[in-house]
């Protein structure tokens, strides 16, 4: 029977041969991995990639600096704070690796749903078509004339096969484009998944490291607690006697200006050995090095992710926003956006657990939104030290820069 089978009609056994079991991979293939993220356009997802991508190379860069900072500090409180801090950058390294990860699942689940909506609306009407050329091609054409009717319908029918061979053959090599598309989306969602493992493992190994550095910290400067703890009391009871945040930061600026005078005051004079030799020394002033500086030094925001709130802007309320937004992931790691002292660092009401900085020059920093603080008033740092983690399940971290008390757009001072 099958040496009797036309040979215009066996490229139609053929193409049915490669699309049913192409529409079974097809429909037998499901997601690998969930992004944990929620994007609502593909637009936004691939916004969020090349924000993510941004955010690992620059956390790979800050880390690599850290790093190689601390490798060339002689202090061993130098070195110590900057091994933290570059730990620090690592972790969100591997936070925006995640994010990565994430986005581009996305992205893959969103073109294999549509390239399953497109097989969905051909896979029916080429099945019936296959199992209608299937049979006629297993049916011999001598065969034909013995059925009713003349002829020419069969010679009819001939015409029609050799006319429709070529456009089934196109439409199956079409397919077959699309079924290997398919699978390099499975490739690809399968690499996407294995970054994300990878990301994850890093993210909890560098969290222990950091964890296991701090906790040393914290055993080198115990000795050294007695003053931080007279400094914070001090700053609970403003934290109690201010009405609002801004009064707070308002005081906590008062006495940051009038440390820094102190500090800059003469020591004392000794006493001449003849009363003639005797001078009046100048009045003190504060030096140029304490006054307002041009800029706060090296600075970043404090975690990564997306501005939900600019500076400047009004609120249902009509209150105008001092500083940004940024939505963060659940447990993302926070870190000074700048070189300086903590001033304040605990919970405040209304706003979670807040750290505020002292950068000298008349510059301050309030970063709010934190679950755990890992600072305490009084501790110096360095561009990058760990400040606590984000919390909440949609956590939004919030950043004001001032300048003298009065707020400044953050963002014009990234580098």
């Amino acid at each position: 029977m099958s040496r009797s089978r036309s040979p215009a009609l066996r490229p139609l056994a053929m193409a049915a041969a490669l699309i049913v079991p192409g529409l079974a991979f097809v429909a037998g293939f499901s997601g690998l991995a969930q992004t944990s993220q929620t994007f609502t356009s593909v637009e936004e997802t691939q916004t969020a990639l090349q924000r993510a991508l941004t955010q690992a190379a620059q956390a790979e860069a800050r880390g690599q600096r850290l790093e190689a900072e601390a490798a060339s500090a002689t202090e061993q409180a130098e070195r110590t704070a900057r091994e933290a801090a570059a730990l620090a950058a690592r972790i969100q390294q591997a936070e925006a690796g995640i994010a990565v990860a994430d986005a581009r699942i996305a992205l893959i689940a969103g073109q294999r749903a549509r390239l399953d909506r497109r097989l969905a609306q051909r896979r029916e009407p080429l099945v019936r078509l296959t199992a209608a050329l299937q049979k006629m091609a297993r049916r011999p054409v001598a065969l034909s004339a013995l059925r009713p009717g003349s002829l020419r319908e069969t010679v009819y029918l001939r015409a029609m096969f050799e006319t429709t061979i070529p456009q089934v053959q196109s439409r199956t090599a079409g397919l077959r484009a699309e079924i290997d598309r398919s699978r390099q989306l499975e490739t690809a969602a399968r690499q996407a998944a294995a970054g994300l493992r990878s990301s994850e493992a890093e993210l909890v190994q560098r969290r222990r490291n950091l964890a296991a550095l701090e906790a040393r910290q914290r055993l080198a400067s115990q000795s050294a607690r007695g003053d931080a703890a007279r400094e914070s009391e001090r700053a609970l009871a403003l934290a109690e006697e201010a009405r609002d945040l801004d009064a707070l930061v308002g005081q906590l600026d008062a006495e940051a200006t009038l440390r820094q005078e102190l500090a800059a005051l003469p020591g004392p004079v000794m006493r001449p050995g003849k009363p003639g030799d005797a001078r009046v020394s100048p009045s003190s002033r504060v030096p140029a090095a304490i006054a307002t500086s041009a800029t706060p030094g090296r600075y970043q925001l404090p975690v990564n992710g997306r501005t939900v709130t600019g500076f400047g802007a009004r609120s249902e309320a009509g209150v105008s926003s001092n500083g940004i937004a940024l939505a963060a992931r659940t447990g993302a790691q926070v870190v000074a956006p700048a070189a300086g002292r903590a001033v304040f660092a605990g919970p405040y009401r209304g706003y979670d657990r807040i750290v505020i900085i002292d950068h000298g020059g008349g510059w301050t920093s309030l970063v709010t939104g934190l679950a755990r603080t890992d600072v305490e008033v009084g501790d110096v740092l360095v561009g990058g030290s760990p400040l606590g983690v984000a919390g909440g399940a949609r956590p939004v971290v919030s950043l004001e820069l001032r300048r003298q008390g009065t707020p400044v757009n953050p963002l014009e001072y990234l580098r």
